[in-house]
């Protein structure tokens, strides 16, 4: 395998040196968990046989059907990937972008943060394309998909009258409120995105003079950045690219709106949700997994609980449970397939960990 980006010399120093940052961000989001978990077993005893009851009550049928979105999901990704290559790679191989999606989300489960850039250190790999353009194209899919999330929590925060949500009139009007706020937001974004498609040159200038007083080697790297940003946002220029952009994350989100809605009906005999009540709790989950620990998830699966007990009067069993069930699918599912696809092509834990630590450096 052709080597495409080394850290530097100091190995692994980079890495140990921000080790207390991950440590810090782990005990925070343990201590949160413990904390909401504590208040909610001291107030009321935990009835272990109903959480099992709602493992036992799913219905199976919807369960597998959730599959179907989710494996369409990545596939919209690997799609939308393939628009930000084609400045650099006319025809992209729709086989290595899906490929290195499956591996990139399980690393993801495994590794937490880190392991988003193995996505585009893969990518880069197979495609033999420069890894600074792929993590452009990573920045500029992370902002579509803000872009996407922002929309769909703007949309449900309004819509919160017309759900079986039960708040107070005051926490309504906050949810309101909130909703328009984020809505701005939105456009603002979308602004930004349209500005730079125009102006990508006139920023690269000023972004680069911006940060000149910086020492000459920390300059430098960030100079060697902001030309591949700007280069990654060169597949956004024509209008035909941009609206393929946003039409398949438009096609990736509804699938994953399909993928909660199919695990809500596979929980429907003890949980009931309402469609726009799905994508409302789907918006609140979509920020809780910002906050993903190696191995475990932990900022989901707490949102996911808060949202449950708190907006729809969910019992903490069955929130628990349904929960759980939401992490299994959405992140769990795809690690089996991901270690599979990386075992098949020739590699292994080791080697995983080993990409998302070079890329970080």
């Amino acid at each position: 395998m052709p080597v495409l980006f080394r850290g530097n010399s100091g190995g692994g120093r980079p890495i140990r040196r921000h080790k207390w940052k991950w440590l810090a961000a782990l005990a925070l989001a343990a201590a949160a968990l413990a904390w909401f978990l504590r208040g909610q077993l001291h107030a009321q005893a935990f009835d272990w046989k109903l959480a099992a009851a709602g493992f036992r009550r799913l219905r199976w049928h919807w369960l597998i059907l959730s599959l179907a979105p989710l494996a369409g999901n990545y596939y919209a990704r690997a799609l939308r990937w393939a628009v930000f290559l084609k400045p650099l790679k006319a025809r992209p191989s729709m086989r290595n972008l899906f490929s290195a999606t499956v591996i990139g989300f399980a690393a993801i489960t495994l590794f937490g943060r880190p392991g988003e850039l193995v996505r585009p250190y893969l990518i880069a790999l197979k495609e033999r394309v420069p890894l600074t353009s792929q993590l452009a194209a990573w920045l500029l899919e992370r902002i579509f998909d803000l872009l996407m999330v922002l929309l769909l929590f703007g949309f449900a925060l309004t819509r919160v009258h017309a759900s079986h949500v039960q708040v107070g009139p005051k926490l309504a009007w906050v949810l309101t409120f909130g909703g328009r706020i984020v809505a701005l937001t939105c456009v603002a974004l979308l602004a930004a995105v349209l500005s730079l498609r125009h102006f990508a040159e006139p920023v690269r200038r000023r972004l680069t003079a911006a940060v000149r007083f910086l020492p000459e080697a920390r300059f430098r790297k960030l100079e060697t950045w902001i030309a591949a940003f700007i280069e990654g946002a060169a597949s956004t220029r024509s209008d035909g690219a941009l609206l393929l952009v946003f039409l398949y994350s438009i096609l990736g989100w509804a699938s994953i709106v399909a993928v909660f809605w199919c695990l809500a009906q596979s929980f429907g005999d003890v949980i009931t949700l309402t469609f726009v009540d799905v994508i409302i709790f789907l918006g609140f989950v979509s920020f809780g997994a910002a906050v993903q620990i190696p191995g475990i998830g932990g900022g989901m699966q707490v949102v996911a609980v808060l949202v449950l007990t708190e907006l729809f009067h969910v019992r903490l069993e069955l929130a628990s449970a349904f929960a759980m069930l939401i992490w299994i699918m959405t992140f769990v599912a795809v690690v089996p397939v991901g270690l599979g696809l990386a075992l098949k092509e020739g590699m292994d834990w080791r080697s995983l960990r080993r990409i998302g630590r070079e890329a970080k450096e």
